[in-house]
């Protein structure tokens, strides 16, 4: 069961790193630094699903953690 966890924490990891770049590689140097002059605009299409997806990802992530270190003890 551990190692079913571990594997979850990786492939999640995986996911979310790329889900995480993916979301700013449409942005400059000086927006990714709080340098950006556009205003909030809501997210549609691809952008809301890559959006959602780094969300669940990264919930996936902590919980597969947080099971894995609790059948630890």
């Amino acid at each position: 069961m551990r190692n079913l966890f571990n594997a979850i924490t990786i492939i999640s990891a995986i996911f979310l790193t790329l889900f995480i770049l993916i979301q700013s590689r449409g942005q400059s140097l000086g927006a990714t630094f709080g340098g950006d002059t556009n205003f909030y605009r809501s997210r549609r299409g691809a952008e809301a699903v890559v959006f959602n997806a780094t969300i669940v990802f990264g919930v996936v992530f902590v919980l597969s953690v947080v099971l894995s270190i609790l059948l630890k003890k």
